[in-house]
């Protein structure tokens, strides 16, 4: 990988954020970390409801589709009126969402709390609002190390939680379980204050170039490679949301005991914290693009390898070590190359628009998970098609220019 040549001379005048930074990591963690479990919930809340898996699929697919679609609104809010207010309402409707889910009634209530509810509490509270915060607080010399921090925290949510999730069902069963998650979430706003200010503060906003939301969505969806990293966002989502959802219930139908699937995902959950901060030095170095088209090939080569080689408890955990380290490492390159594209006045906006391409894959992974194991009785052809789609975002992913967008001199 060759080095970047748009990265400017490092600055060590100016000591990172950490205030900002520890508080939107602690948010991070909380946000990603029930919802990454959802998994766990699958089995006993179906075996106990009589439900099918296709019922349970849509619920977590409208999760990820309600994330991808509210995720630029919430960042354009969130630039113009601030990030703390739209992470008050991230803990209220994600607690909200767990609790609806937790009745247990009817599949409407599932598919209202967790899966739309949920899905508004993480779009309000995912990497697209808090990445956006980190921009604009540190130097574009500290940005991909400080996106690193925040994936890297997100993925110890998933570390956290997986255990926790699976301790919690076991001790107090799925529904109440879902009740002390919510109760979590109600400690987002508080552990927010620190990130108040929007897209007018910060020691970027003198420099930043002027522009109304309609010229920024204009510029930006006429940018070539800014569309080529949208179309690639989308099979992370893919690959990852399937993942998660359908993971521990492939474990079980291929007779591996259940307790590999919370060693699997928690193992997923650690080595993405490792791959996540491992993302943010290399980004900063090197080639973003290529590292990217990287990250994805290998994961065709980690997928095509586990569905092809012997199942045992050792291969589970082989694959989980290797896919953590490529888990969420896309995250810190593909937010990193939207900054450099077009600063970060409507970053929220315009990674919002890029997660939204990452979530639209969610929502296809989880749901064809749930409809084509109905359908042909195995996961067989989601995994294969994740190996496809791994391919076509390193090829996409290519061609990318890692350089500022053209734009007229100042008057």
């Amino acid at each position: 990988m060759s080095a970047p040549t748009t990265l400017a001379t490092p600055s060590a005048s100016r000591p990172m954020p950490w205030g900002i930074i520890v508080a939107g990591s602690l948010i991070a963690v909380l946000t990603f970390g029930p919802r990454s479990a959802m998994g766990f919930f699958q089995l006993p809340m179906l075996q106990d409801t009589g439900w099918d898996r296709t019922t349970f699929g849509l619920a977590m697919a409208l999760q990820n589709l309600a994330w991808g679609l509210s995720q630029p609104f919430f960042g354009a809010i969130a630039d113009k009126f601030g990030t703390w207010r739209v992470l008050l309402v991230s803990g209220l409707v994600y607690a909200l969402g767990l609790f609806l889910m937790s009745l247990g009634t009817s599949p409407l209530w599932l598919h209202i709390g967790g899966g739309v509810l949920v899905g508004l509490g993480v779009g309000s509270g995912s990497f697209g609002i808090l990445l956006s915060a980190f921009a604009r607080n540190v130097t574009p010399e500290q940005r991909s190390m400080a996106f690193g921090i925040c994936t890297a925290a997100g993925s110890a949510g998933m570390f956290l939680f997986a255990p926790l999730s699976q301790g919690l069902i076991s001790a107090y069963g799925w529904s109440d379980s879902l009740v002390y998650l919510g109760m979590l979430m109600l400690l987002v706003p508080l552990i927010a204050i620190p990130l108040r200010g929007n897209s007018s503060s910060g020691i970027t906003a003198a420099s930043e170039y002027k522009q109304t939301i309609g010229e920024a969505l204009r510029e930006a969806l006429g940018h070539r490679s800014y569309l080529l990293l949208v179309s690639g966002f989308f099979v992370c989502g893919y690959q990852v949301a399937f993942i998660t959802a359908h993971f521990p219930a492939y474990l079980g139908d291929i007779g591996i005991d259940a307790r590999y699937a919370v060693i699997g995902l928690a193992l997923i959950g650690f080595f993405n914290i490792i791959g996540s901060l491992a993302a943010g030095v290399i980004g900063q170095r090197y080639s973003k693009p290529y590292f990217l088209a990287y990250i994805y090939i290998a994961r065709s080569v980690a997928v095509s390898a586990f569905i092809l080689l012997p199942k045992s408890p050792a291969s589970v955990i082989i694959f989980a070590i290797v896919m953590g380290l490529l888990w969420l490492s896309t995250v810190p390159p593909t937010n990193g190359l939207v900054a450099i594209m077009f600063g970060t006045k409507h970053l929220g906006l315009l990674g919002g628009i890029v997660f939204l391409s990452h979530q639209v894959g969610s929502f296809l992974g989880v749901w064809m998970g749930g409809y084509l194991y109905d359908h042909f009785g195995t996961y067989d052809p989601v995994w294969w098609l994740g190996v496809v789609l791994g391919i076509f975002a390193a090829v996409v992913h290519w061609p990318i220019e890692e350089k500022a967008v053209a734009r007229p001199a100042a008057a």
